[in-house]
């Protein structure tokens, strides 16, 4: 396992992935903590981005908000704040309308198109000295799950299909401007974990089609064009622990894509221990010159990763 190094020298961009687990149990909570300044993980979240010291940070686990005002709250905390930010808007949340784990009730957070306790809950958001292109960039994070060439649905109540989605929190194509005036596309994605499920296997399936969605886009007219990273919380190991490994593999595997930053990234403890689900691959024609994982913020369970590129 890398550390962290020294921050990247002037020609290099530090690219940034962190699972950083600040969601809250209710809407405008983590907005509340953050402007009374008083809990300890935030803190440590502050202190964290700033020894990480990314060009561009994907952080996941971040509540949403319409305005972007908790990331603001955030990136105002920083000693230098970032000059452009994104909040991507996410399916966890969003009510289905079905009675999606088969409990009886509709309205609990399983059966949200993601699972969450209310809309928005741990979503993804961007941080970037970069000027972000809306222009080039695409979300793809309303694609129906039964629309994925070769998708392992699980059986669903009548008519879910017609609204369930692939993505549990999102999957999105950002663009940001390079110095050269070249655009740098951010694939992320956080995908659901492969446990908390019934004998159907629904998070499993899931959580493997959220990885072979990129499969799908890269062979597809779609295809963003390089540079380009893949990066975030991909939820599975390719080698050990819960879940079906064979479309993360297929990634860590494809010629497009440079695997520079294997080992773990998080340690469940218990019979799952240390495993690999955070990634960073940059695509095949950008140099790497440097990559490693940052130390887990106290209190925290996912080591930030970052890649050097010389796009």
């Amino acid at each position: 396992m890398l550390l962290l190094c020294p921050p990247a020298a002037a020609e290099a961009l530090r690219v940034a992935f962190w699972n950083s687990s600040l969601n809250r149990a209710g809407p405008g909570l983590l907005l509340r903590d953050l402007l009374q300044g008083k809990s300890d993980d935030l803190a440590v979240a502050v202190a964290a981005i700033e020894a990480i010291n990314a060009d561009v940070l994907v952080l996941s686990g971040f509540d949403y908000d319409a305005g972007g005002l908790a990331l603001n709250a955030l990136n105002g905390a920083l000693q230098q704040p970032y000059p452009h930010s994104a909040v991507l808007r996410p399916n966890t949340g969003i009510p289905s309308g079905f009675d999606l784990d088969g409990n009886g009730r509709r309205d609990e957070a399983r059966d949200a198109i993601g699972f969450g306790r209310f809309p928005g809950e741990g979503g993804m958001v961007i941080l970037s000295r970069l000027l972000f292109d809306a222009a080039q960039s695409v979300d793809h994070s309303t694609l129906l799950w039964r629309d994925l060439p070769g998708a392992d649905l699980p059986p669903l109540p009548e008519g879910a299909a017609e609204v369930l989605r692939l993505s549990t929190t999102g999957h999105h194509d950002t663009a940001v401007v390079l110095p050269d005036g070249r655009r740098l596309h951010l694939l992320t994605w956080h995908a659901a974990p492969p446990a908390f499920e019934g004998p159907e296997r629904r998070n499993t399936r899931r959580n493997h089609d959220e990885a072979a969605f990129w499969l799908h886009l890269l062979n597809s007219p779609q295809a963003p064009p390089e540079p380009f990273v893949l990066l975030g919380q991909a939820n599975v190991d390719p080698d050990k622990g819960n879940g079906n490994p064979a479309a993360i593999r297929a990634l860590l595997a494809d010629a497009r894509l440079q695997d520079v930053l294997a080992g773990d990234t998080v340690d469940y403890g218990g019979t799952l221990g240390p495993l690999r689900v955070s990634y960073i691959l940059p695509s095949a024609g950008i140099t790497v010159t440097g990559a490693g994982h940052a130390p887990v913020p106290e209190g925290a369970r996912h080591h930030p990763i970052w890649v050097e590129i010389a796009p």
